[in-house]
């Protein structure tokens, strides 16, 4: 057998795995009635995915075909079944566009909640239970034992994985939280998980992520000031820029005299 066949192809692995789990899901959340997409993967700061209609054209046809697009930086700090989530939540999106009235300029509105609540993905602008159900920017948590969380057990079941990691996450993981006694589960799409305090200790990693950790190079805990930027304060009226180191800066407020701001934090 030559070095060529034994040779792996990421490319073609992370892709398949993708599509494969849209296919999964069209046919067991969606009866099947998703047409096809383009499967990207981007890397857009602060988002997990996103859904763009009719983003792509073919060059011989003029066919369009939306996009759903991935973030991969976050596929070594959020759990497998965590991923797949933000997938379904972007097909969501493409099932309204095409079925549905989506909201005007990316509004969550009550239909597309309504939808995302019948697969199992309740709609929540915090990512918890008593969040609102629409809104611009929004969120969603897995109903445990919901059609979404018994489709995804059944797909890994399968060995299904997502194979390749970003090495250089945005952020360090945090413990998600516990299972609520009402039998959800929690999963924020905005932003990462908060650390909440147990009674017995600090809440431990999934130990899904904990084994990915091996493998990548997480960013420190404490944030860093990359841009470089000192944030001074007038001693009056208290008022907050920010600017880069040993500037001079005087207040023009009207009861200030041009106070001269003074450094606060580096």
């Amino acid at each position: 057998m030559s070095d060529n066949t034994l040779r792996r192809l990421p490319t073609h692995e992370a892709y398949n795995e993708l599509l494969r789990a849209y296919d999964f899901f069209n046919a067991k959340l969606f009866a099947g009635e998703l047409p096809s997409c383009l499967i990207t993967l981007q890397r857009e700061k602060r988002t997990l995915g996103y859904h763009s209609p009719k983003r792509f054209v073919d060059r011989d046809s003029g066919t369009q075909i939306d996009e759903i697009a991935m973030n991969p930086s976050y596929f070594s700090i959020r759990t497998i079944k965590d991923s797949l989530s933000t997938l379904v939540h972007e097909m969501v999106h493409l099932q309204q566009t095409y079925f549905g009235k989506p909201g005007r300029r990316g509004y969550h509105n009550l239909e597309w909640a309504n939808l995302m609540e019948k697969i199992g993905l309740m709609p929540s602008d915090t990512g918890e239970p008593g969040g609102a159900r629409r809104g611009q920017h929004m969120s969603h948590y897995i109903v445990v034992g919901g059609p979404f969380d018994n489709a995804c057990d059944e797909l890994t079941d399968l060995e299904f994985t997502l194979s390749w990691m970003d090495r250089f996450p945005p952020y360090q993981p945090k413990a998600k939280k516990p299972i609520s006694p009402d039998g959800k589960g929690f999963i924020d799409d905005e932003s990462p998980y908060d650390v909440e305090d147990l009674e017995d200790g600090e809440p431990e990693l999934d130990d899904e992520i904990a084994d990915a950790l091996k493998f990548v190079t997480p960013p420190p805990k404490e944030p860093v000031n990359k841009s470089n930027r000192c944030k001074y304060r007038c001693p009056v009226c208290k008022t907050n820029v920010w600017g880069k180191p040993e500037i001079v800066v005087f207040c023009g407020g009207a009861d200030c005299k041009k106070a001269e701001f003074t450094l606060v934090e580096k």
